[in-house]
C-alpha cells in the first residue's frame, strides 16, 4: 500500500507546483478507455481543451504532458479575451487501432459527469467523428461537423490569427505591415500550414515551404508557387520571418544560432526548446518572437464561437483582435525589456486575477 500512497502523493505534489484545480483519471476496463482530464483554471470560464490519443509510454509521461498543456490553455483563452479557463485531456493508446465508438461514448460520460466544468474538442489522434460519439453522451463538446451545427475545421481561422500575428511583428521591425515582397519560410504544410501559404502568397509574399511528406509539399509548391526546400536547409536560408506550423521546440540551441530571420511566427504549439532560456536569447539576438499560444488562437476562438453561438462575422472579428494582441505583447516586450513570451505570461495571468477579483471561481 506504501508503494501506491507515494505514487498518490507525487501526483497532488504535481498538482499543487502546476496550480491545477483538479485531474480525473477515467478508467473503463470494458471499452479499453484509459484517459485523463485535467482542470487547471476556471476563473473566467469552463476549462476548455482538446482530447489528444497517444502512445505514452508511462503513465507518469501522459500526466506531464495533460498538465503542461491544460496550463496553456488558460493563458491561451485569458490573453485572448475568451471567457473560458484552461483545460486538456490524454488518452493513453494508439488511435489507429485501439479506438472504438463505445470508448469515445465511455469517455463522454466521464464529460458529463464533470457538469460542464470542462468542455472538449479534436486533438492530435482525435477526429470530428470522435466528436460525434461523444456528442451522443454529453453537449459538452465543440468542433463538431457543420452538418450537425458545429462551426467545422478550425484551420483556416488558425491560419488567419497566425497571419495576422506575422503582419503585427512586420510592422513593429519594418514600420509597416505590408507583407509584399516579404520572404517566409513555412516549415510544416498541414492543415494550417497550407492556409498560411494561400494567405501570404496572396500578399505577393516569396514563400519557402519544408515539409515530411514530399507528395504534399510539391503539391502545395504548384498550387501556391512556393519554393520546395528540405528540412536541413530552413535555418540557413535569408528569409524574414520563420513560420514553424509543425513540431513544438524548434527554436533551441541549435537552431537559434544558426537563424538569420527577423521574426518567428508560426502556428506550432511550444516552439521555445526551454521558455526562460530561449526566448532571452531570442532577445539578445534580436529577433522577434510572436507567441506561439497567442497567434495560434484562431483554433480556440472557433471553438468559442460554437459554444456561445456567435455566427462567422463575431469569430472573425475576435480573431482579429490577435493583431492588437501582439502589439500589446510587443510593447510591453520593449518598455521592460523582457522577452514576448514572457510579457505574453504576464498579460494573461494580469487579466486572470483582475477576473478573480471581481468573482468567485467558476
Amino acid at each position: 500500500m506504501s508503494g501506491n500512497s507515494s505514487i498518490v502523493n507525487s501526483v497532488l505534489d504535481q498538482l499543487s507546483a502546476s496550480g491545477h484545480k483538479k485531474v480525473i483519471y477515467c478508467n473503463d476496463p470494458d471499452t479499453g478507455l484509459k484517459a485523463i482530464i485535467a482542470i487547471h483554471d476556471t476563473t473566467l470560464g469552463p476549462a476548455l481543451g482538446g482530447t489528444r490519443m497517444w502512445s505514452y509510454a508511462t503513465e507518469a509521461e501522459a500526466l506531464q504532458d495533460v498538465l503542461r498543456l491544460s496550463s496553456a490553455m488558460t493563458y491561451k483563452a485569458s490573453i485572448t479575451g475568451l471567457n473560458l479557463g484552461g483545460g486538456k485531456a490524454v488518452i493513453i493508446g494508439d488511435s489507429h487501432k485501439g479506438k472504438s465508438e463505445a470508448m469515445m461514448r465511455s469517455y463522454g460520460k466521464f464529460i458529463k459527469n464533470l457538469n460542464g466544468e470542462f468542455i472538449t474538442a479534436e486533438d492530435l489522434g482525435t477526429t470530428t467523428k470522435d466528436m460525434e460519439y461523444i456528442r451522443m453522451e454529453t453537449n459538452h463538446v465543440t468542433g463538431v461537423p457543420e452538418s450537425l451545427g458545429g462551426t467545422g475545421n478550425p484551420a483556416p481561422t488558425t491560419a488567419k490569427g497566425v497571419y495576422l500575428g506575422i503582419k503585427a511583428c512586420v510592422k513593429e521591425v519594418f514600420g509597416t505591415d505590408m507583407l509584399a515582397g516579404r520572404s517566409v519560410v513555412v516549415q510544416g504544410i498541414g492543415n494550417v500550414g497550407e492556409h498560411l501559404v494561400a494567405l501570404l502568397r496572396a500578399e505577393n509574399v516569396e514563400v519557402y515551404i519544408s515539409d515530411i511528406n514530399e507528395e504534399r509539399m510539391q503539391h502545395v509548391a504548384r498550387t501556391y508557387k512556393a519554393k520546395p526546400i528540405s528540412a536541413d536547409k530552413i535555418f540557413g536560408i535569408d528569409a524574414d520571418i520563420y513560420a514553424p506550423c509543425a513540431l513544438g521546440a524548434t527554436v533551441n540551441d541549435k537552431t537559434i544560432n544558426k537563424m538569420k530571420f527577423a521574426i518567428i511566427a508560426g502556428s506550432a504549439n511550444n516552439q521555445l526548446a526551454d521558455e526562460n532560456i530561449h526566448g532571452q536569447l531570442l532577445l539578445d539576438k534580436g529577433i522577434l518572437f510572436a507567441p506561439d499560444y497567442l497567434i495560434n488562437a484562431g483554433g480556440l476562438i472557433s471553438c468559442y464561437s460554437e459554444l456561445t453561438g456567435f455566427g462567422k462575422k463575431r469569430t472573425m472579428q475576435l480573431t482579429e483582435n490577435i493583431y492588437n494582441a501582439t502589439r500589446d505583447v510587443i510593447k510591453m516586450s520593449k518598455a521592460d525589456n523582457i522577452p514576448t513570451i514572457w510579457a505574453a505570461n504576464r498579460i494573461a495571468e494580469k487579466r486572470i486575477l483582475d477576473i478573480k477579483k471581481i468573482k468567485s471561481s467558476f
